[in-house]
């Protein structure tokens, strides 16, 4: 069975940000909600001291946490893996913003755009959208539409940038890769094979969708 998944390489992020960019263009979020963000950090003590920049965001887990303490069932999980939000059953009472331990739950409340009250071009292209995600919560989808567009147009996420994430299109060190991890030989799986790689909070057993690769494998 498919279970898309995103691996990060934090070798590679310069923390440009363009991710973060690309993914509010693509899916017009409103001011203040970011999907995707790059974590900067300072890593460990003086005088050995480096900067890491991470990529961060919804890591559609095995067992998501924001998922049990929905009310009416809005938030819930595709048989590949993607935590979505049916935004019509959503009350906008942010539970799940509370429960999920990555912070990549937002609540929007009014429909605003970017620049005041006119819509710019990507902005209208998502006007029905826009209306449908109206005091709810909101999240990263993984571009759910861009892949299930692609599989229809027998595309493969992660190998045609049609079918793949925006964020992992535009990112200019390519430090962010998108496949199908039950996959052996997908992209990301082919990573995971030759790279040490850890996940946030594996502790907590939520399964996160997303690899953190930082290092090569000994052989």
């Amino acid at each position: 069975m498919t279970r898309w998944a995103m691996a990060v390489d934090l070798r590679r992020c310069v923390g440009c940000q363009t991710c973060t960019a690309s993914c509010k263009h693509a899916n017009a979020t409103p001011p203040g909600v970011q999907w995707r963000r790059v974590l900067d950090i300072e890593v460990g003590e003086y005088p050995d001291v480096q900067r890491a920049f991470v990529p961060v965001g919804c890591n559609h887990c095995d067992e998501p946490a924001c998922l049990p303490v929905c009310p009416t069932g809005a938030t819930y999980k595709r048989p590949d893996g993607i935590v979505h939000i049916n935004y019509d059953a959503c009350i906008g009472c942010a539970y799940c913003a509370v429960a999920c331990p990555y912070q990549a739950r937002s609540k929007t409340d009014l429909l605003s755009f970017a620049y005041g009250g006119k819509a710019m071009a990507n902005e209208a292209a998502r006007g029905d959208d826009q209306e449908q995600r109206r005091a709810v919560a909101t999240k990263c989808t993984f571009c759910v539409e861009r892949i299930d567009a692609g599989l229809a147009a027998g595309q493969t996420p992660g190998v045609h940038p049609e079918a793949t994430p925006a964020c992992v299109n535009s990112c200019i060190a390519e430090a962010l890769a998108f496949g199908d991890v039950e996959d052996p030989q997908s992209n990301v799986s082919q990573l995971l094979a030759r790279n040490e790689h850890f996940r946030m909070h594996e502790e907590l057993g939520t399964g996160p969708g997303i690899f953190y690769l930082w290092d090569r494998k000994a052989t």
